[in-house]
């Protein structure tokens, strides 16, 4: 399904797991870099305002389904897509980058917490190489020098693989900011998933996801930062809903 922004539609040009594994271990095998942007309905409000965001989100090489608001809206349209969350992701695709010896960095957060995150992995995918943790300073914009210095850091102890914790629409647009200045590296924006390695949030247990209710766990977890957030989504849905809708129409002709 094709979602509309302030600028272009994206669309999510990744439809499984497995095809994300064919499509990461490909760019690891050619040396080519990647952006990997996780979907979501806050995503798409933020995109229907936010400039800078849609442009960070255009220069991302893939995208996937964060939510599964997305995956049902791409079903209305006619597109099946599986539900690939950004905090599920960052298992496999250490264990890609451990099978292809692709050194990793971990950028976002505190370093305490980037610290955390990267004994858990290493004791969970044990041949994985992360070679650089980086938290970023307070009030860290995508678009600064530090943000140049940053990315340097990762290039410099010699990473391929960079997973951004640093939240929408930060961590989307330092990877396509990385996607200028070190092509050969290969960025994927997972939000809280170092967090959830870390121990610093808990993630909602396995029966509340299958329920498709982590939104709620999430809510009840942190009302005050998301309940405005969540009412924003919940007015845009119907929107979203009949583009959905004209897409099958469409596409069925």
């Amino acid at each position: 399904m094709q979602f509309s922004t302030r600028t272009q539609p994206i669309t999510v040009n990744i439809a499984s797991l497995t095809a994300l594994r064919t499509a990461v271990r490909g760019r690891f095998a050619s040396g080519d870099g990647f952006a990997l942007a996780t979907v979501n309905l806050d995503h798409l409000v933020k995109l229907q305002k936010d400039v800078a965001f849609c442009e960070a989100y255009l220069a991302q090489d893939f995208v996937v389904a964060d939510g599964n608001p997305i995956v049902w809206l791409s079903r209305l349209a006619g597109k099946e897509v599986a539900l690939l969350p950004g905090a599920d992701l960052v298992r496999p695709l250490m264990q890609w980058a451990a099978d292809d010896q692709v050194p990793v960095a971990l950028i976002g957060g505190t370093e305490r917490a980037l610290t955390a995150a990267a004994h858990a992995l290493r004791a969970e995918v044990p041949h994985v190489d992360i070679v650089a943790t980086i938290a970023p300073p307070m009030g860290f914009d995508p678009d600064s020098a530090a943000a140049e210095i940053v990315l340097q850091q990762a290039a410099d102890a010699g990473a391929r693989m960079v997973f951004l914790a640093l939240g929408a629409p930060k961590q989307e647009r330092l990877a396509a900011r990385g996607r200028q200045l070190v092509p050969h590296m290969c960025f994927a924006s997972i939000g809280a998933g170092l967090d959830f390695w870390a121990g610093t949030q808990r993630r909602a247990p396995l029966w509340v996801r299958k329920l498709a209710l982590e939104w709620l766990w999430r809510l009840l977890s942190n009302p005050a930062r998301l309940l405005t957030r969540y009412l924003r989504c919940l007015t845009f849905l119907p929107v979203l809903v009949l583009a959905a809708l004209k897409q099958r129409n469409t596409s069925g002709r």
